[in-house]
């Protein structure tokens, strides 16, 4: 599937936004991947996934992980497609970990599942919580790709996405005053 065809897919779904946005990392942008748009339809998600699976399948994995809440579906429908056993990580009290009875055993080798990687905060995050229990990442996959550098671990992903960002003091969308800003992710953070 080539990246035009995923990005009609987004479009189609509502999940690639237009407006005046602020992130996870504080940050301003005029455009936000909203993913649960497309994973409510599994036919869509089957198909913007594929390319992942494809980039993916000949990888030693054991498990696939998703960070709540972006990777739950993600790491099911991996997990649905590889064959392979899906689990999540989950914030208590805005620290990530593995609950629910989940287990990683000593040595398994994992790839996080995420919907949007930018900054890679939440995937490291889950990535220092599986080491810690003895699996070994071994990258992360993700329908969109919207980070600027090396988070440290292989990214493999449907679209790879550029995106401008804004320090909030620089954000032309606020020097307009025409656009509120509204903040669409899950993550709880504190706002200047």
């Amino acid at each position: 599937m080539k990246n035009l065809d995923i990005v009609e897919i987004l479009k189609d779904s509502g999940a690639l936004l237009e407006g005046h946005f602020l992130l996870s990392s504080g940050k301003h942008s005029n455009r936000y991947i909203q993913c649960a748009k497309v994973l409510r339809f599994p036919d869509r998600a089957a198909k913007v996934l594929a390319p992942v699976v494809d980039q993916i399948k000949d990888l030693d994995i054991d498990i696939v992980v998703g960070p709540a809440m972006g990777g739950v579906v993600v790491s099911y429908e991996l997990g649905r497609q590889l064959g392979k056993e899906a689990i999540f990580t989950e914030r208590k009290d805005n620290v990530m970990e593995l609950r629910r009875g989940f287990e990683i055993k000593k040595g398994a080798k994992i790839i996080i599942a995420e919907d949007v990687v930018t900054t890679g905060k939440s995937t490291l995050e889950t990535k220092k919580v599986l080491e810690e229990l003895g699996g070994e990442v071994i990258g992360v996959a993700c329908i969109a790709n919207r980070t600027s550098g090396d988070i440290g671990i292989p990214i493999y992903s449907a679209i790879k996405l550029d995106i401008q960002v804004y320090d909030v003091n620089e954000c032309p969308l606020c020097k307009e005053g025409k656009i509120d800003v509204i903040k669409p992710g899950s993550r709880e953070f504190a706002t200047k």
